[in-house]
Protein backbone atom coordinates (compact mmCIF):
# COMPACT_ATOMS: atom_id res chain seq x y z
CA UNK A 1 0.00 0.00 0.00
CA UNK A 2 2.78 2.60 0.64
CA UNK A 3 4.68 1.55 -2.27
CA UNK A 4 0.99 2.07 -3.80
CA UNK A 5 1.17 5.72 -2.45
CA UNK A 6 4.74 6.56 -3.07
CA UNK A 7 4.40 5.83 -7.14
CA UNK A 8 0.92 7.90 -7.00
CA UNK A 9 2.55 10.94 -5.31
CA UNK A 10 5.52 10.32 -7.58
CA UNK A 11 3.42 10.30 -11.04
CA UNK A 12 1.30 13.52 -9.78
CA UNK A 13 4.57 14.97 -8.84
CA UNK A 14 6.91 14.19 -12.04
CA UNK A 15 3.40 14.64 -14.35
CA UNK A 16 3.09 18.57 -12.97
CA UNK A 17 -1.19 17.58 -11.83
CA UNK A 18 0.20 17.91 -8.13
CA UNK A 19 2.07 21.10 -8.50
CA UNK A 20 -0.62 22.79 -10.82
CA UNK A 21 1.70 23.36 -13.55
CA UNK A 22 0.21 21.93 -17.32
CA UNK A 23 2.27 19.07 -18.31
CA UNK A 24 3.25 19.10 -22.31
CA UNK A 25 1.27 17.12 -24.52
CA UNK A 26 2.98 14.53 -26.77
CA UNK A 27 0.11 15.57 -29.12
CA UNK A 28 0.94 19.04 -29.64
CA UNK A 29 2.59 19.49 -32.61
CA UNK A 30 1.78 21.21 -35.84
CA UNK A 31 1.02 17.93 -37.41
CA UNK A 32 -1.94 16.94 -34.93
CA UNK A 33 -3.72 20.17 -35.80
CA UNK A 34 -3.62 19.10 -39.69
CA UNK A 35 -6.93 18.13 -39.28
CA UNK A 36 -8.50 20.59 -36.96
CA UNK A 37 -10.24 22.05 -40.20
CA UNK A 38 -12.73 19.24 -39.89
CA UNK A 39 -13.69 19.43 -36.00
CA UNK A 40 -17.23 20.96 -35.93
CA UNK A 41 -20.98 20.28 -35.38
CA UNK A 42 -22.39 19.30 -38.97
CA UNK A 43 -25.22 19.25 -41.54
CA UNK A 44 -24.00 17.36 -44.47
CA UNK A 45 -25.27 17.67 -47.76
CA UNK A 46 -24.31 16.03 -50.91
CA UNK A 47 -22.99 18.27 -54.05
CA UNK A 48 -26.63 18.19 -55.26
CA UNK A 49 -28.05 20.21 -52.05
CA UNK A 50 -29.80 17.17 -50.82
CA UNK A 51 -29.55 16.30 -46.54
CA UNK A 52 -27.34 13.12 -46.33
CA UNK A 53 -27.10 13.33 -42.99
CA UNK A 54 -25.60 14.71 -39.60
CA UNK A 55 -21.72 14.62 -38.24
CA UNK A 56 -20.19 15.48 -35.06
CA UNK A 57 -16.36 15.64 -35.40
CA UNK A 58 -14.77 16.35 -31.77
CA UNK A 59 -10.93 16.57 -30.25
CA UNK A 60 -10.28 13.62 -27.94
CA UNK A 61 -7.69 12.36 -25.87
CA UNK A 62 -5.71 15.42 -25.06
CA UNK A 63 -5.75 16.72 -29.03
CA UNK A 64 -4.57 12.88 -29.83
CA UNK A 65 -7.53 12.13 -31.63
CA UNK A 66 -10.46 12.92 -33.48
CA UNK A 67 -13.70 11.15 -33.27
CA UNK A 68 -16.42 11.29 -36.07
CA UNK A 69 -19.95 10.47 -35.15
CA UNK A 70 -22.00 9.76 -38.45
CA UNK A 71 -26.28 9.68 -38.70
CA UNK A 72 -26.99 9.28 -42.43
CA UNK A 73 -30.68 10.47 -43.27
CA UNK A 74 -31.51 6.73 -44.42
CA UNK A 75 -30.73 5.42 -40.72
CA UNK A 76 -27.83 4.59 -41.31
CA UNK A 77 -24.64 5.34 -38.69
CA UNK A 78 -20.85 4.77 -38.72
CA UNK A 79 -18.18 6.51 -36.15
CA UNK A 80 -14.49 6.65 -36.47
CA UNK A 81 -11.37 7.61 -34.75
CA UNK A 82 -8.37 9.43 -36.86
CA UNK A 83 -4.85 10.26 -35.60
CA UNK A 84 -1.91 11.12 -36.40
CA UNK A 85 1.07 8.73 -35.87
CA UNK A 86 4.36 9.98 -35.28
CA UNK A 87 5.88 6.96 -35.80
CA UNK A 88 4.91 6.84 -39.55
CA UNK A 89 4.44 10.67 -40.13
CA UNK A 90 1.08 9.54 -41.68
CA UNK A 91 -2.71 10.36 -40.08
CA UNK A 92 -5.08 7.34 -39.92
CA UNK A 93 -9.04 6.91 -39.60
CA UNK A 94 -10.38 4.18 -38.43
CA UNK A 95 -14.43 3.50 -39.27
CA UNK A 96 -17.04 0.98 -38.57
CA UNK A 97 -20.35 1.42 -39.03
CA UNK A 98 -23.38 -0.13 -38.21
CA UNK A 99 -23.45 -2.87 -40.73
CA UNK A 100 -20.36 -3.94 -39.57
CA UNK A 101 -18.25 -2.51 -42.74
CA UNK A 102 -14.67 -1.44 -41.34
CA UNK A 103 -12.51 0.97 -43.26
CA UNK A 104 -8.91 1.62 -42.61
CA UNK A 105 -7.15 4.52 -44.19
CA UNK A 106 -3.98 6.45 -43.57
CA UNK A 107 -2.43 9.34 -45.68
CA UNK A 108 -1.91 12.75 -44.53
CA UNK A 109 -2.48 16.53 -45.51
CA UNK A 110 -1.09 17.81 -48.92
CA UNK A 111 -1.25 21.73 -48.15
CA UNK A 112 -5.01 22.04 -48.91
CA UNK A 113 -6.37 18.94 -48.21
CA UNK A 114 -6.43 15.79 -46.34
CA UNK A 115 -6.21 12.81 -48.48
CA UNK A 116 -6.66 9.10 -47.06
CA UNK A 117 -6.61 6.12 -48.88
CA UNK A 118 -7.13 2.29 -48.00
CA UNK A 119 -8.34 -0.99 -49.45
CA UNK A 120 -11.98 -2.99 -49.00
CA UNK A 121 -11.96 -6.32 -50.10
CA UNK A 122 -15.28 -8.19 -50.82
CA UNK A 123 -16.77 -11.15 -50.17
CA UNK A 124 -14.88 -13.32 -52.90
CA UNK A 125 -12.06 -11.16 -51.29
CA UNK A 126 -11.58 -8.92 -54.62
CA UNK A 127 -10.04 -5.57 -53.44
CA UNK A 128 -11.21 -2.00 -54.11
CA UNK A 129 -9.05 1.05 -53.68
CA UNK A 130 -10.78 3.92 -50.75
CA UNK A 131 -9.40 7.57 -51.32
CA UNK A 132 -11.52 10.04 -49.24
CA UNK A 133 -10.29 13.76 -49.49
CA UNK A 134 -11.50 16.44 -47.27
CA UNK A 135 -10.87 20.12 -48.58
CA UNK A 136 -11.66 23.17 -46.27
CA UNK A 137 -13.90 25.79 -48.29
CA UNK A 138 -13.23 29.52 -48.69
CA UNK A 139 -17.17 29.83 -46.96
CA UNK A 140 -15.91 27.76 -43.95
CA UNK A 141 -17.66 24.50 -45.24
CA UNK A 142 -15.83 21.32 -45.89
CA UNK A 143 -15.99 19.33 -48.94
CA UNK A 144 -15.75 15.21 -48.78
CA UNK A 145 -15.01 13.89 -51.67
CA UNK A 146 -15.04 9.87 -51.55
CA UNK A 147 -13.98 8.06 -54.51
CA UNK A 148 -12.87 4.14 -54.83
CA UNK A 149 -11.24 2.18 -57.49
CA UNK A 150 -11.13 -1.45 -58.76
CA UNK A 151 -8.33 -1.40 -60.67
CA UNK A 152 -5.03 -0.68 -58.61
CA UNK A 153 -6.25 3.31 -58.81
CA UNK A 154 -6.17 4.46 -61.96
CA UNK A 155 -10.04 4.83 -62.83
CA UNK A 156 -11.57 6.39 -59.50
CA UNK A 157 -15.50 6.44 -59.21
CA UNK A 158 -17.11 9.03 -56.92
CA UNK A 159 -18.74 7.35 -54.37
CA UNK A 160 -19.84 10.10 -52.26
CA UNK A 161 -19.54 14.12 -53.04
CA UNK A 162 -21.11 16.27 -49.94
CA UNK A 163 -20.30 19.15 -47.86
CA UNK A 164 -20.26 19.76 -44.77
CA UNK A 165 -21.54 22.72 -43.37
CA UNK A 166 -21.20 23.94 -39.15
CA UNK A 167 -24.63 23.89 -37.42
CA UNK A 168 -25.71 26.79 -35.58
Amino acid sequence: MKVTRLLSATLLATSGIASGQPSDSPCDAAEYRQFDFWLGDFEVRTAAGELAGQNLIEPVLGGCAITEQWTGTGGGRGRSVNFYDRNDGQWHQVWIDDRGQPLYLSGGFDGTSMILQGETRDAAGKATLQRITWTPQPDGRVRQHWESSADTGTNWSTVFDGYYARRP
